[in-house]
């Protein structure tokens, strides 16, 4: 896929590192990304080695309505791939596009993991998660960081597991103000910070790129150009923060001084 679709979870999927009962998952639809992520998982699954798995994928995909299909890839953004995928199989695309959507296309899955517990019981479902989650398998997990509460996604953005923590950024629910705190986290992966900031819609907030830059674990180059969108008064702030990279600091501090000039 070109990188207009390029998602971390994607990329587990392309590269074939997702185990058969997450990929039956994905095919069955009981796996719910954006729209436009979850019809790029079942072009993917439709090619799986696994003849179960490109059957439900292929079953899956005859569910969603063509006129629907239609406008999605009418859109602007959708990957020519994507497009010639489902031209090829009689699709053409409309002449409205689709307008922007968070919620995923079809969800076949209706199983409780005690995500649905009466409003105003945050924090026994919380505690419920948090004593489940060392027993949780990877499937359940992955079920979490898509439709889970937000306490749940910020446990398990720190996942050990590299999939589980990349579901969480494919949550249709996750906002700016979510992806601003994981940015602030020193125990998430590199992998994560990486992918917040080369994801031109979250670094458009200012609050995600600062916390970016600050963060001792954002790969120094991804900091060093990050560091450009920020203020001088900030600049100036990150010259003296020992806490960050000393290259990065070193960059701050003379690009402070240049301003000065």
């Amino acid at each position: 896929m070109e990188a207009g679709l390029r998602t971390p979870l994607l990329d587990f999927f392309r590269r074939g590192e997702v185990a058969r009962d997450v990929r039956m998952m994905a095919a069955q639809g009981a796996i719910a990304p954006r729209p436009l992520e979850q019809l790029g998982l079942l072009m993917i699954l439709t090619a799986d080695a696994d003849s179960e798995v490109r059957a439900t994928a292929e079953a899956t995909l005859g569910m969603l309505p063509t006129e629907l299909i239609a406008g999605f890839i009418a859109r602007a953004d959708v990957p020519t791939e994507l497009r010639e995928f489902f031209i090829k199989r009689g699709i053409q695309p409309s002449d409205t596009p689709a307008p922007d959507m968070e919620e995923p296309l079809v969800d076949t899955d209706k199983s409780d993991l005690g995500l649905d517990l009466p409003e105003g019981e945050g924090e026994g479902k919380a505690l419920t998660f948090t004593q489940r989650l060392p027993d949780m398998t990877v499937p359940e997990k992955v079920k979490c960081a898509m439709k889970g509460t937000r306490e749940m996604r910020a446990v398990l953005i720190r996942d050990a597991n590299r999939m589980v923590a990349s579901a969480v950024l494919s949550c249709p629910k996750v906002n700016d103000a979510e992806v601003e705190t994981f940015a602030k986290m020193g125990n998430v992966s590199e992998d994560i910070l990486r992918t917040i900031a080369t994801t031109r819609a979250w670094t458009k907030n200012y609050g995600v790129t600062l916390s970016l830059v600050k963060n001792s674990k954002t790969p120094v180059a991804l900091s060093m150009n990050l560091m450009n969108r920020l203020t001088e008064s900030d600049v100036k702030k990150i010259a003296s923060d020992r806490n960050v990279p000393e290259a990065l600091r070193l960059a701050a501090r003379k690009r402070a001084v240049s301003n000065l000039k």
